[in-house]
């Protein structure tokens, strides 16, 4: 992966930072994975805004992709390497021996040509798919099941990895990117090596208008508006709002703790790093 710059003839050109594609597929998707996206501007089947800052932007096709892997014990070639603008990974689009062919989130160092296979017992190579119980300890994993058959849900972000340190009678001890350390079920499955698109994290929009293209609408500080419209507002001059931050439904938006999951706590062994 490299990085691209431009020549500053504009303002916003000076300060651009993008990810060079030129290796990725240059044509359309596979018509036949591809599904429609509306656009829901931020609001719901009211019409109503539920999600503030979010509107117009670019067209864009939804690329289904298989977060199961199930066609065990099939070799499938890597047919292309494409972008996908719902997500900040790569996608692969693979092609199995029976002519059946899917997308899969691309893992890095992965090339056209490479075959993955999935099942029991198969090679630790990159892109191929396992139960936790077959990878052994140091072992470079993504797209985690948290439970057998229930496909990838951890681990599937540009550049993101997570590591195998053990095992726990029928559980297997997975370090993730955050710090965090859990017990998931060995019979769920992951894929081995990282997310491709690293370089995601290096990206320098450069002017206002790219967000607008993502259909990310300018957000107003809360400082700026009335009391009737948020908890910082109003006050006589500049003023930083008179309260710790909140959300403009009162909800604190530092150190309030969201998680309300007692039912999995069991799994955790440690919590996340906390941000400096």
């Amino acid at each position: 992966m490299s990085l691209k710059t431009f020549k500053s003839y504009t303002k916003s050109t000076r300060g651009t930072v993008l990810v060079d594609r030129k290796h990725l597929w240059k044509g359309k998707p596979l018509k036949s994975l591809t599904l429609g996206k509306n656009s829901t501007g931020g609001r719901n089947n009211l019409g109503r805004i539920t999600s503030r800052s979010k509107g117009s932007g670019h067209k864009q096709k939804f690329r289904v992709i298989d977060f199961y892997r199930k066609k065990d014990d099939q070799k499938a070639r890597i047919e292309r390497i494409e972008y996908d603008p719902n997500r900040s990974a790569h996608v692969a689009l693979i092609k199995y021996e029976d002519g059946v062919m899917n997308y899969i989130i691309a893992p890095n160092k992965l090339k056209v040509g490479d075959e993955v296979v999935s099942g029991r017992n198969k090679e630790i190579k990159v892109g191929n798919c396992m139960p936790l119980a077959d990878i052994p300890a140091g072992t470079d994993i993504h797209n985690i099941e948290l439970q057998p058959n229930g496909g990838a849900k951890l681990v599937r972000s540009a550049g993101s990895t997570a590591q195998i340190s053990g095992m726990d009678d029928n559980y297997c001890i997975v370090k993730l990117n955050s710090g965090e350390i859990r017990k998931i079920i060995n019979t769920s499955r992951a894929t081995i090596g990282s997310v491709s698109n690293s370089d995601h994290q290096n990206i320098k929009i450069g002017k206002a208008g790219r967000n607008r293209w993502k259909g990310i609408r300018p957000s107003v500080r809360g400082v700026a508006m009335n009391p009737v419209d948020h908890p910082h507002g109003g006050g006589e001059g500049k003023t930083s709002g008179g309260r710790s931050p909140v959300s403009p439904w009162g909800q604190s938006a530092k150190g309030l703790k969201t998680r309300n999951n007692k039912r999995t706590n069991k799994f955790i062994i440690s919590r996340r790093k906390k941000r400096k």
